[in-house]
């Protein structure tokens, strides 16, 4: 082991536990506070042509059809699913890119550091999809039926009762499809704009007040948060969908995807894109700030910086 390589953190289950906590804090929070833009994207992405006023025009239809209260719709699924989710993104992120370093060497690594941190996104991500899946999955369906249930354990437990287990997972595939890309494009351009926005300062980054780190974190977190929602935009809208259809019989789910993939085609694959772009570039923004605000006051060592980014 090298010198440059025995330097760099050792981390503890402890630690990733940290990771994982404020993670878990980052997202949860987040997500739920921006249900109410949820709610409407996906309402647009259902019913296109019934919600077709764009993104303030779909908030005041449905405060003037089901009340102001609808806009929480699926609000406990939503911050139960994303914090669980966010405390397997975040804490998995940090464990994944450490194991990738110490495996390569910090050398290599820091040759290869784009390749480090979509590997490490793209696995955190899958690990965090089977956890958020169920709760997704409640989540779309209270929101597209009102009606169905009232609340999480309601609606959780009806599917579960009528559905069975696999109806959870009904979505798994399009959730991936949507979920990996969505956070390599999110922690690799943070990295990446994170890196390029402390560079334009010329006090070393150590050496800045925590305000200026705030400010990084935002900008970055927006950034990143742009990128990755066009990038999952597509599988978001078949998320959508997918979790409203029910399967013809005997038809396989990559089927029923295919099936509504010709349906939406290109245009209606990028159908409430607007709103998410609001919706994810505020919420990633803010997770990374979050993120970076905890850490510190949780005692987390630092995460592993490769080549000057990181965060």
């Amino acid at each position: 082991m090298s010198s440059s390589q025995s330097a760099l953190p050792q981390y503890t289950i402890a630690d990733y536990s940290k990771f994982a906590l404020a993670g878990a804090i980052g997202c949860g929070t987040t997500h739920g506070a921006m249900t109410p833009i949820d709610v409407v994207k996906t309402r647009i992405q259902l019913e296109p042509t019934v919600y077709n006023k764009g993104t303030v025009g779909s908030f005041r239809q449905v405060i003037a059809n089901e009340g102001a209260g609808a806009l929480l719709t699926g609000l406990g699924p939503t911050v139960l699913g994303y914090s669980l989710q966010g405390a397997f993104k975040f804490g998995g992120y940090e464990l994944f890119k450490k194991t990738f370093i110490d495996y390569l060497g910090i050398e290599t690594a820091t040759k290869y550091k784009d390749a480090v941190y979509i590997g490490s996104a793209a696995i955190a991500e899958f690990f965090a999809d089977i956890a958020l899946c169920p709760l997704e999955a409640t989540r779309i369906r209270l929101v597209s039926q009102p009606e169905f249930a009232n609340g999480l354990i309601g609606g959780f437990s009806r599917i579960f009762r009528e559905e069975g287990v696999g109806s959870f997972y009904a979505g798994f595939t399009p959730i991936l499809f949507k979920q990996i890309p969505y956070n390599i494009a999110k922690f690799l351009v943070y990295e990446r704009a994170s890196s390029l926005y402390y560079g334009f300062f010329s006090t070393p980054k150590k050496d800045l007040s925590q305000g200026t780190h705030t400010v990084v974190n935002l900008a970055s977190g927006l950034t990143a948060g742009f990128a990755a929602a066009i990038v999952s935009q597509p599988a978001d809208t078949l998320l959508s969908k997918v979790n409203k259809t029910k399967k013809a019989p005997g038809q396989s789910t990559m089927g029923l995807l295919f099936s509504l993939a010709k349906q939406l085609g290109v245009v209606g694959s990028f159908a409430g894109l607007p709103t998410r772009l609001v919706m994810v570039g505020t919420l990633t923004s803010l997770q990374f700030t979050i993120y970076g605000s905890l850490k510190p006051a949780l005692n987390c060592p630092p995460s592993i910086e490769i080549g000057g980014g990181g965060h």
